[in-house]
């Protein structure tokens, strides 16, 4: 999405623009697969703030995005259900069903509930790029970059169990207690709670209008070119070579892969030793295992909500023992058609450490033997009885699966570790809250989920200051507001 969406933006003001993808397929995590008929979702599930007049909808109209893709509303009275301690907790769109929703549960927190919504508008307000608006207060976020989310939970919120619930869907963000910024939970949720969408037949739709778009503006679009060296000289960036050999020279490299990839391409002294240091240094976000379902025809009604499922505790998910696994998951449908009644696929996700498929590191997809398929089977029946808690008859709908590991995200996203969401924010390491779209080398610019956040939000709030080293934010923002 970064580099695609840069790629827009930059057709879109003259420039002489050309994508290189090393896979197949356009789009990173905004990739879909069919099997037996079934279309699945790889990366990017659902989508916030999409009504008329909120941000994601303003730059989704700038990217012509509109006019080709369909968007689906989840329910706005509960797009994310928070399964936990045997209750059902909705989080619903708008401020005052947002309160209410969880006011029914927790009566003597509604004050507290409405501060918490309050505050998490005022912090996701702060950013230029989430609120399209130079009219922000900075310090504001700079301060929730620096405090955890269950710091700032626990000083707004005095319900324990609603402290966990509020925080009950933190694998959209890989939330790490003691460690995530706070403002990365707001601009997660301030998108979610102004409205949710799944986009109709998959986010591979926005990858594919994208790349049309850029075609008719004169760009190129080459996929099966993986990059493997940025030449530079004395001064700044010349060109990318490809692993075929081809080079591309170029005025301008932007890299939509994670930072620390972007350097092992870059041999330059223009990266000083120290710079190399703190971007290799950096911690990255868990990676995840996924259970794609196919269902058996008009057998499962279509679920307009994503159910956020914990066994025990809401935190520390990611630290598991054999036995223990899975503490949590997330279950949700992908909407085939618009106004779907039925379900035809779905997807169960939950955390899976690169350390539980280190064993099969070097292997090549489809060929990592029969211990690895012996692996993924026992992990994703595991997983759909843990579902099964949840919904006792769920095995029933099941025509068939499939499933991918951290070694998949490896292979599509060339994420370190597969890792889900880049670089891990942590307000112990302040320097991982903004890691800069600038580099040490002048004309080489990052972009992606490790800049600002991720999500599609995010990756395109990090697109839009990407692009400003170029274009500048005032001319960026005229044409955003023309385009509404």
């Amino acid at each position: 999405m970064g580099g695609l969406s840069c790629g827009y933006i930059l057709s879109k003001n003259g420039y002489d623009v050309t994508i290189l993808e090393q896979g197949e397929q356009l789009g990173g995590c905004l990739q879909c697969f069919r099997r037996d008929g079934a279309l699945f979702e790889t990366g990017m599930h659902y989508i916030g703030a999409s009504e008329p007049g909120q941000s994601l909808n303003t730059i989704w109209h700038y990217l012509g995005l509109n006019k080709n893709v369909e968007l689906q509303r989840l329910n706005p009275y509960g797009y994310d259900v928070i399964s936990f301690k045997g209750e059902h907790y909705n989080f619903a769109n708008g401020k005052e069903e947002f309160v209410n929703s969880l006011a029914t549960h927790f009566p003597n927190s509604r004050d507290e509930l409405n501060n918490y919504y309050d505050l998490i508008k005022l912090v996701a307000s702060s950013s230029a790029m989430h609120s399209l608006s130079n009219d922000i207060d900075i310090n504001i976020n700079a301060e929730y970059q620096l405090r955890s989310v269950n710091e700032v939970v626990n000083k707004t919120i005095c319900d324990p169990i609603l402290r966990d619930v509020l925080v009950g869907n933190l694998i959209l963000y890989a939330g790490v207690k003691d460690k995530t910024p706070f403002s990365t939970h707001a601009l997660i949720n301030d998108s979610f709670l102004q409205s949710a969408f799944r986009i109709v037949g998959g986010s591979c739709k926005v990858a594919e209008s994208l790349v049309t778009s850029i075609k008719n503006m004169g760009g190129r679009v080459l996929n099966r070119n993986k990059v493997n060296k940025i030449e530079c000289d004395a001064s700044h960036a010349t060109a990318v070579i490809t692993t075929d050999g081809e080079r591309y020279p170029a005025d301008i490299v932007i890299s939509a892969i994670h930072p620390s990839r972007t350097l092992d391409l870059v041999e330059s002294t223009l990266i000083r030793p120290a710079y190399r240091r703190r971007i290799e240094s950096f911690s990255n976000t868990p990676s995840v295992f996924t259970v794609y379902l196919k269902f058996k025809k008009n057998s499962l009604k279509y679920m307009d909500s994503n159910l956020y499922y914990y066994r025990h505790d809401i935190w520390g998910c990611e630290d598991y023992s054999s036995s223990s696994w899975p503490k949590s998951l997330l279950y949700m449908h992908f909407c085939h058609e618009k106004n779907p009644l039925f379900a035809e696929s779905g997807e169960i996700m939950t955390y899976m450490n690169y350390d539980d498929v280190k064993s099969w590191i070097g292997t090549k997809v489809g060929h990592r033997g029969i211990s690895y398929e012996e692996f993924k089977k026992e992990k994703a029946e595991r997983i759909i009885d843990v579902l099964a808690e949840e919904i006792p008859d769920i095995r029933s709908h099941i025509e068939r699966y499939y499933t991918s590991t951290p070694l998949t995200y490896i292979d599509y996203t060339d994420a370190p570790e597969g890792a889900m969401y880049g670089v891990l924010k942590d307000v112990q390491a302040p320097g991982t809250g903004y890691i800069s779209c600038r580099t040490k080398i002048p004309n080489l610019l990052l972009t992606g989920q490790s800049i600002t956040s991720h999500g599609m939000f995010g990756v395109l709030a990090g697109s839009l200051i990407t692009c400003e080293e170029l274009l500048t934010r005032e001319t960026l923002f005229s044409q955003l507001k023309s385009n509404q």
